[in-house]
């Protein structure tokens, strides 16, 4: 038998969807007009930069990310015909490769990051009190345990 969302769970669910998917559209927006990359080119950008020397390998990239692997490798196949990753392979294992951040991925994530940080700010952070920040934080932090622990 079904547990059905109570009115006061469906609004809370409902509104955490529309959330995100507002602030990530605002957030592609911007990127794209102001930097002329994407929300998902900026993700896997800064996932990057901030690996040892700019270089994962892909399915690292799709476990930082929780993205599939179709996904990651469609996303990288685009950034790498724009110039903002590089391929390469891996020699410890023949089927594996390696993304690797360009100086064009990086200058770009370098650019677009001030800008981003603030738009975040003003959208998500700047209408928080104190308490409603450690409230956010331990509400992400607990769904993400639970989601973790029963990663199948």
């Amino acid at each position: 038998m079904s547990r059905w969302l109570t009115e006061q769970e469906q609004r809370a669910w409902r509104g955490l969807l529309r959330m995100t998917a507002q602030l990530n559209a605002r957030m592609n927006r911007q990127l794209l007009q102001d930097y002329g990359i994407s929300l998902t080119d900026y993700e896997v950008l800064v996932v990057l930069s901030e690996a040892s020397a700019g270089r994962l390998r892909v399915f690292e990239v799709a476990d930082a990310l929780a993205w599939e692997q179709s996904r990651v490798s469609h996303q990288l196949a685009r950034m790498q015909r724009r110039g903002l990753i590089a391929r390469e392979d891996c020699a410890s294992d023949a089927r594996g490769a390696f993304a690797v951040l360009t100086g064009t991925g990086r200058a770009a994530i370098e650019r677009a990051a001030p800008a981003h940080v603030e738009t975040v700010r003003q959208l998500v952070f700047d209408g928080l009190s104190r308490d409603q920040l450690t409230a956010l934080t331990e509400v992400t932090t607990g769904v993400l345990d639970r989601l973790a622990a029963t990663a199948g």
